[in-house]
């Protein structure tokens, strides 16, 4: 008795960089980002804390790209464990949880950050630089090692 394992639909073919999410996933993705950020903003209406800290504490994520003085490995661990939904979202549970506003608060705007990032086409980096995520490369590392994404 023999039995034929039914082939498994492949992606078409991307156009970006190896390791990129590109097309309908992306745009997934992207609207998946404005519904983190806009989470996190009820999460922020329900502590009762002044508006003006959601820009006020919006960049804080970014100082996690601090630890790019360490090296790209260790700097894409510290930005992604700042810039994904993990960490912003053990915050607010943490916070609902022990009634401390301050931790909702963070985890917030911690979400906002994240889901606009997302939206804006912003991903999580690879060991390979800075500027090269799962949703494009950006910045100045923009043009290095395309295709050396890990």
């Amino acid at each position: 008795m023999t039995s034929t394992v039914p082939a498994v639909p492949t992606a078409p073919a991307a156009t970006g960089a190896p390791g990129v999410v590109t097309g309908r996933p992306r745009t997934w993705l992207q609207a998946e980002g404005l519904a983190l950020a806009a989470a996190g903003l009820v999460a922020h209406a329900t502590t009762g804390a002044p508006w003006w800290l959601v820009p006020a504490l919006f960049l804080v994520p970014d100082l996690a790209a601090l630890g790019y003085l360490a090296g790209n490995r260790v700097g894409a661990w510290a930005y992604d464990l700042a810039h994904t939904a993990p960490l912003p979202v053990a915050l607010m549970a943490a916070g609902l949880a022990w009634d401390v506003s301050a931790l909702t608060v963070a985890g917030g705007v911690g979400l906002v950050h994240l889901g606009l990032d997302r939206a804006l086409g912003y991903g999580v980096t690879y060991d390979s630089g800075f500027g090269h995520t799962h949703l494009g490369s950006k910045g100045p590392d923009a043009d290095h090692g395309r295709a050396q994404h890990r």
